[in-house]
């Protein structure tokens, strides 16, 4: 899609949306590629699945779970 084609799916200018997509070339979370007078934008799917699995984990969402056995007995 171009940088023209995903502007005109939200209600900001033009040159806002060139600062933001500025912001996502600079974190490499897409790719832009010259085709004439338009830019066509790639998502970096691996650089963007990364990311979120950085922020889940953070949450300790996805961490190893105890295996059976290595429970410590309780108190009896």
């Amino acid at each position: 899609m171009s940088a023209g084609q995903l502007s005109d799916q939200f209600d900001v200018s033009k040159p806002t949306m060139s600062a933001h997509f500025a912001v996502l070339k600079d974190a490499d979370l897409v790719h832009a590629e010259k085709v004439g007078k338009s830019v066509i934008y790639h998502l970096k799917l691996s650089v963007l699945e990364e990311a979120l699995l950085g922020f889940v984990h953070s949450f300790g969402v996805g961490a190893e779970a105890p295996k059976p056995g290595n429970k410590k007995e309780s108190a009896r």
